[in-house]
């Protein structure tokens, strides 16, 4: 109680003789440095919205053009034409001062408007300019002299020193395809997949949707283009995630792993304080726009938008639907260890702690023998279970006293800390460690994840460190970049001797409150009803993780092939091996070329692929699999290149199917298109977004990356990260309740596949 009465600034008495005052001046401290740290940060953002405002000119340049127009003004000339006089004489308050001083002023104003000219006209010239992305196709070409001059003019126009938000109001709007080139691209993705019969009946279908109710819905479509800032983000996040009414654990969240080839500390609360310190100070560096925004090729920007919701964010459940929520500020993080929940505050007068107090903080909760509340520890489950069922819970048992109280702790920390009491690791020997490994942080024991949180971070026994993410707020771009950042921060921080952070406490940092609970027996039912539901969830989990080091994207170059188009290639190969047909086939892309993008689906599973599979099962000679091959890559490339301009068919079709159900008609094409399963869902993990980390200097410091669950009963979610010149790691999940589907059965099939397609380029 005693951080409850510190939390009273004052107090009062009344008596017959009078009232007694008496001040915490402790508390009143703390109270007015909440309030200098809050304002300094007001101030910091006003600071860069103002440099965002006019970006991608800079208050110098107002300035130098201020500057330039009043020295001509006072040698005798007069730049504006008489505009300066005009101002002079029709601005209500010129007149208050002398001639000399309102001619000043004036001149000034009017340098003003040229320079606001000038941000505007400079940010229209590179909005026009970042709408051009023919460079794309010709990134492994001869580069066109069109390009040359476009990539000078950006370099131009581009700005300098920008913040990680400046490029936003530069960026161009994703457009809307036309009906006829969706519709198309649509049937020619799925032709060698479907019978004679079946594809006759979609072209049908097709052709009714584009001579009829299509050209209706995409009028809408194209009218909410003109007024929102992304057509497909709005909906894509409320109607794939948020309106999603099953668990979002395995289902919709996503996991990663550590850098597996080096052992950092097998102290686990000094690897988890360094991290979370590292993880805070990249909180610092997103809030005051410090980190460099994405530049393709050093030049063109990407979207920066979904950084905002990082930290500090939630998921809340609804009956209906959830909704995402993100607070401006977090003082603390909440910590989970054998089945309690702790508060751990994070600043101390003002300022960060240091990893050496953090790490104080931390073991004192390991060091803490007393037993979870009754309920406590199967409390997370409720975020496993389905969607409606916690939204009752919550509503029911969690809206008022010490258990609103807990709740918010958790739901407003700037991220959640789970401290494993299992060790996890990679063993070359033993494979089946490294399976696990994925599975503690997929879904752990499905009641030891806050899975509504932006992300958990889980640190395990041994020190080997993971983290459970929720999807509808960013995409996993952005826990990769984070990642590299930690990896970065463990180089130049490093630990003692002992395996301990570095430093000496200046101070004595606070104690971490443990959080309170008063869960009553129906509600203990609640959540052992939710356990119930993520138990068989995560028992049905096959997931298979592949260290393929016989070779990587070092290799794959020397063919003149494009490493994901390698990859896909072999994946559509491997699926054939053992299904013996093809599937419709995702692959995801990103959008963020465009203000707000996200992302868009590559039907990976062309025509060419499967001529290329067929080919290499029928064993025909190496230079015909050869030129298959290179024909499979250069169309994948395409398609790839394709969705990543904004010419992508999938998320069309959705805001297109969006439209007709809000206005209550029924597309057969639209249901039909849209409700084929992905039997095969893939997506590629970034590596090195930042030069934050040299895997030149430091090749063990390759990620592990990370993975997701199954999209359909019968099919396979494969994720792969392509790590260094000879690495590529493989993330394997499929159902176990499927007789179909054996995530490492899959994974050796691979391997094999790989290593056949190497053998087409031996000189033997």
């Amino acid at each position: 109680m005693a951080e409850a009465h510190a939390a009273v600034a004052f107090s009062f008495t009344v008596t017959p003789d009078g009232y007694d005052v008496n001040i915490n001046h402790e508390a009143l401290k703390h109270v007015w440095q909440s309030g200098v740290v809050s304002w300094k940060k007001r101030i910091g953002r006003l600071k860069n919205n103002i440099r965002n405002g006019v970006f991608p000119a800079t208050i110098t340049s107002w300035m130098f053009v201020v500057g330039i127009i009043l020295a001509v003004k006072l040698a005798g000339f007069d730049p504006s034409f008489g505009v300066i006089e005009s101002i002079h004489r029709h601005t209500p308050g010129l007149i208050l001062f002398s001639y000399s001083v309102d001619l000043y002023i004036s001149t000034m104003l009017f340098g003003t408007l040229v320079w606001i000219g000038k941000f505007l006209v400079m940010r229209y010239i590179l909005k026009l300019l970042l709408t051009y992305h023919n460079w794309m196709y010709e990134v492994r070409g001869t580069i066109s002299l069109k390009t040359k001059i476009w990539f000078t003019l950006i370099r131009l126009y581009g700005g300098r020193k920008p913040l990680l938000m400046s490029y936003q109001s530069s960026l161009p709007k994703l457009p809307v395809p036309s009906i006829k080139s969706s519709v198309e691209n649509y049937l020619q993705s799925v032709k060698h997949l479907l019978s004679d019969e079946k594809y006759q009946e979609m072209e049908k279908l097709a052709s009714d949707f584009s001579k009829g109710i299509g050209n209706k819905l995409q009028r809408y479509l194209i009218l909410k283009s003109w007024w929102a800032t992304n057509y497909v983000s709005d909906w894509w996040e409320e109607y794939v995630y948020l309106r999603g009414r099953s668990p979002i654990m395995v289902n919709s969240n996503y996991y990663g792993v550590d850098a597996l080839l080096v052992n950092n500390t097998n102290v686990q609360v000094a690897r988890a304080a360094n991290l979370i310190y590292a993880m805070l100070m990249y909180r610092r560096e997103l809030d005051r726009e410090e980190l460099n925004p994405i530049l393709i090729n050093g030049v063109v920007p990407l979207c920066s938008a979904q950084y905002e919701r990082q930290f500090n964010t939630t998921r809340i459940p609804g009956e209906e639907t959830d909704q995402l929520v993100h607070f401006k500020d977090s003082n603390h993080i909440t910590v989970y260890h054998k089945g309690r929940y702790f508060k751990v505050y994070i600043r101390h007068k003002g300022r960060l702690l240091k990893p050496c107090q953090i790490e104080m903080m931390l073991q004192k909760i390991v060091d803490d023998e007393s037993r979870p509340a009754e309920g406590e520890e199967h409390l997370a489950a409720l975020t496993a279970g389905e969607r409606v069922h916690w939204a009752k819970a919550r509503k029911e048992y969690f809206s008022k006293g010490k258990n609103k109280a807990s709740l918010d702790a958790i739901e407003k920390a700037a991220f959640c800390v789970s401290l494993d009491t299992e060790p996890q690791d990679y063993d070359p020997n033993d494979p089946s460690k490294l399976d696990r490994y994925g599975k503690a942080m997929i879904h752990g024991k499905g009641y030891d994840r806050w899975f509504d949180k932006s992300f958990t971070f889980v640190v395990c026994s041994n020190g080997k460190i993971g983290f459970n993410a929720e999807h509808s707020w960013a995409d996993a771009p952005l826990m990769a970049q984070i990642w590299e950042a930690c990896q970065q921060h463990e180089i130049t921080q490093g630990y003692d001797e002992r395996g301990h952070t570095l430093g000496t406490p200046e101070f004595q940092p606070p104690n971490p409150i443990r959080l309170e609970w008063d869960i009553s027996l129906p509600c203990q039912q609640r959540i052992e009803e939710s356990l119930q539901v993520a138990t068989v969830l995560l028992n049905d989990v096959d997931l298979h993780i592949m260290m393929f080091r016989e070779f990587g994207k070092g290799f794959v170059k020397t063919c003149k092939v494009s490493p994901d188009a390698f990859i896909q290639t072999a994946l559509q190969l491997t699926y054939f091996r053992l299904e013996k047909q093809f599937c419709l086939t995702y692959e995801s892309s990103m959008t963020r070329l465009f203000r707000e993008g996200r992302t868009e689906t590559v039907r990976s599973c062309t025509a060419d692929t499967c001529n290329f599979a067929r080919a290499m099962e029928q064993g025909l000679a190496k230079s015909e699999c050869i030129k298959l091959l290179s024909k499979a890559a250069d169309t994948h490339q395409k398609l790839y290149r394709d969705t990543m301009t904004g010419k992508g068919v999938d998320r069309h079709l959705f805001c297109l199917y969006v439209v007709s159900k809000y206005l209550g008609v029924d597309s057969p094409f639209l249901s039909k298109a849209l409700s084929e399963p992905w039997k095969l869902s893939t997506s590629q993990t970034p590596h090195q977004q930042t030069d934050r980390l040299d895997l030149n200097k430091y090749p063990d410091r390759i990620c592990g990356g990370g993975g997701f669950g199954p999209v359909t009963d019968d099919g396979y979610g494969v994720s792969y990260m392509i790590a260094g010149e000879d690495t590529i790691f493989f993330h394997i999940s499929c159902k176990v309740s499927c007789p179909h589907t054996d995530a490492h059965k899959f994974g050796a099939t691979l391997k094999k596949s790989l290593c056949d397609m190497r053998d087409l380029f031996s000189k033997d």
